[in-house]
């Protein structure tokens, strides 16, 4: 599909009227977004319809809802920055491995694109007052009082688990919220698995380009086996949990807001029973 069919897709999907900075901002306070929130926000800017001002407005909405007092963080992650021997999809030829380590550039959380996060969390990363966290594969990148807190010292090793921005948004009681997206998306889950014992511990050993003393340097690093498989099934039993999970519509998409702290307790036990 081309960009110009999936925009007509979103006018034909958008009703009488286009979706608004404003219009937004009215659907996220409904949804129980509030002013001075620490906001983790996993996104698809297609699911909202036709946005006027795109990604943009998106941001805007974002950050108008959570005020000058809240902190709005994103995933920032950017896995081509990594040993290419883990890749498949698509995976390439052995014999350039080496050249792909000697020669990638190196992280660099202004210039690095994310990739596969889609356009929101691209857009937000680029503007100002926007500090992103120095992780090659898996950085987060915040705006707002308490960003610094959140993203800065992110550990190489073991990047979503402890010390990394999802802990820190853990200890500052912080929310989810899944705009027009689902738990396979929720990073949070997996700050769950780094906490969980009774999982496969098995790591595995990776590399990314990265500048150190001046120089650009290939990092190894361990990070550990994560498995999203049933990230669906947690996020379907923790909506059983009374008063913790808020759904509506913000756009036209669907949007779950959840604190963060309940989820990631709450998947704990459920990894511990269930796998």
């Amino acid at each position: 599909m081309s960009e110009s069919d999936g925009e007509r897709d979103a006018i034909n999907c958008s009703g009488d009227v286009p979706i608004t900075v404003e219009s937004l901002s009215e659907d996220l306070a409904r949804l129980g977004v509030k002013p001075g929130m620490t906001l983790l926000v996993h996104s698809s800017l297609s699911s909202l319809g036709w946005v006027c001002g795109g990604s943009v407005a998106v941001v805007y909405a974002l950050e108008s809802s959570v005020g000058p007092s809240g902190t709005l963080v994103m995933p920032t992650h950017s896995g081509e920055l990594s040993d290419p021997k883990n890749w498949s999809n698509p995976p390439v030829p052995e014999s350039w491995w080496q050249t792909i380590r000697d020669s990638m550039p190196a992280y660099d959380t202004v210039l690095t694109p994310t990739r596969g996060m889609g356009r929101i969390p691209e857009t937000f990363r680029t503007q100002g007052g926007v500090i992103r966290s120095g992780h090659p594969q898996v950085s987060f990148a915040a705006r707002g009082p308490k960003a610094h807190q959140i993203v800065s010292n992110h550990p190489l090793e073991f990047g979503l688990g402890e010390g990394s921005p999802l802990s820190r948004i853990y200890d500052l009681a912080g929310w989810i919220l899944l705009l027009g997206v689902d738990h396979n998306c929720n990073t949070s889950l997996h700050l769950a698995e780094h906490r969980t014992q009774a999982i496969n511990r098995n790591t595995n050993l990776t590399g990314a380009p990265l500048v150190e003393n001046g120089m650009r340097q290939w990092c190894e690093f361990h990070e550990l086996n994560l498995d999203s498989s049933d990230f669906t099934s947690i996020g379907e039993q923790f909506a059983k949990e009374p008063g913790l999970l808020k759904q509506g519509r913000t756009g036209h998409a669907n949007a779950l807001l959840m604190p963060q702290r309940e989820l990631v307790d709450f998947a704990v036990r459920w990894m511990e029973s269930n796998r």
